[in-house]
């Protein structure tokens, strides 16, 4: 992931409905694509790994 820009998922759709994600170095930050200036979540990089890792892991079993 690049650092420093905001990203939406490739699986997101075109409905609007999504998240971004962007990762700062030793955190990752997250946003509502709908409400850009709202404020942002922010977990460590352990955190994050571990999530994403987890909802992969989950994902591959449902399909």
């Amino acid at each position: 992931m690049e650092r420093n820009v905001w990203r939406k998922s490739s699986r997101s759709g075109s409905n609007g409905q999504c998240v971004e994600v962007r990762d700062r170095g030793t955190q990752v930050d997250v946003r509502d694509s709908k409400a850009r200036t709202v404020e942002t979540l922010s977990f460590n990089l352990t955190a994050w790994t571990a999530f994403t890792s987890h909802l992969k892991a989950s994902g591959s079993r449902t399909q």
